[in-house]
């Protein structure tokens, strides 16, 4: 029986192209955060936790789904609150 792991793997070029797309703006919002530049650095980082989100139903993995869903809802939370 394969391993999780080797079931995660993504398939085809829309998995990459969203995997890196998503790495890459998350770190843009890591930047923006270390540079101050508020609200632009939660845009950011809620488009890169979409594009995980988006893997891990790619790629079938509830785990990357979880924890993707729970990141958006703080992250909602916290711009929401007065």
């Amino acid at each position: 029986m394969p391993s999780d792991v080797a079931m995660a793997k993504p398939t085809g070029r829309t998995g990459f192209a969203v995997k890196w797309g998503a790495s890459v703006i998350q770190i843009m919002g890591y930047t923006a955060t270390a540079f101050g530049w508020t609200p632009w650095n939660l845009y950011l980082f809620v488009i890169g936790v979409l594009g995980w989100f988006a893997v891990g139903v790619l790629w079938n993995d509830r785990a990357i789904m979880l924890i993707h869903l729970v990141a958006l809802g703080a992250m909602i939370a916290g711009m929401t609150r007065g």
